[in-house]
């Protein structure tokens, strides 16, 4: 059976035809990277729920991508908000904050992109380089305008991140401003760009707990990743 895969979405203002009002939303790119490599794909729209009510979500999915997007309230990690921060998405941030934890507990395959690595750090108490530019100097990271950076990553061995690319990950798709600074608890740091920034890390102990701070989801010609996490959420059924 193929295994279903729950995403996480954006929850924002939109237009389809006649229609400009608040949505539910997430870039299709995701959901090919998904289906492409096996699974079946389910959207996850940000709502309010308690541990409970993540667990109870879960319990049909096989396997969850917390995908991409707006800035995490710097508030959860106990930071003031950069003058460069994103408005917050508060509903989206409880969303993820619950089903990670979720996740964890049930021992789910899952798999963070961009937000969704700073999100998982931020969840077992880590903090946020808020604004990359401060740091390094330039927009390297976040060209702007839609346009992604590309870079070789390095990959440590003894991962699971290395049992699928090997050393390298080679032309990564980067845009982002933020970057995991502090590891929290129970991460392992697994990937790097090449100037030293965090760009992977793993649950310690878990089948299959991961995230990049790149975006898979815009280099499908190489669907590894995404590969991965099917095979993992396969073995769920």
């Amino acid at each position: 059976m193929q295994p279903v895969i729950g995403l996480t979405s954006y929850r924002q203002r939109g237009q389809t035809g006649v229609w400009d009002t608040e949505m539910a939303m997430l870039p299709a790119f995701y959901l090919e990277g998904v289906s492409r490599a096996g699974g079946l794909a389910v959207v996850l729209p940000p709502q309010q729920l308690d541990a409970a009510g993540a667990r109870t979500l879960l319990a049909g999915l096989d396997g969850l991508v917390i995908t991409g997007g707006r800035d995490v309230e710097s508030s959860r990690y106990g930071h003031e908000p950069h003058e460069q921060a994103e408005k917050p998405d508060r509903l989206r941030d409880l969303l993820e904050d619950e089903l990670i934890s979720a996740a964890i507990q049930m021992k789910l395959p899952f798999l963070g992109i961009c937000r969704g690595a700073q999100m998982l750090n931020v969840n077992r108490g880590g903090t946020l380089i808020q604004h990359l530019p401060d740091l390094v100097g330039d927009n390297r990271y976040q060209p702007g305008g839609g346009n992604f950076a590309h870079m070789n990553m390095s990959i440590r061995s003894g991962s699971k991140l290395h049992e699928i690319f090997g050393d390298v990950a080679e032309n990564a798709a980067l845009y982002h401003h933020q970057a995991i600074d502090e590891p929290g608890e129970g991460l392992r740091v697994v990937a790097y760009s090449p100037d030293g920034i965090v760009q992977g890390v793993e649950v310690e102990n878990h089948p299959f707990g991961l995230a990049v701070q790149w975006h898979p989801e815009q280099t499908l010609d190489d669907l590894r990743l995404f590969q991965a996490l099917i095979k993992a959420a396969s073995s769920q059924n």
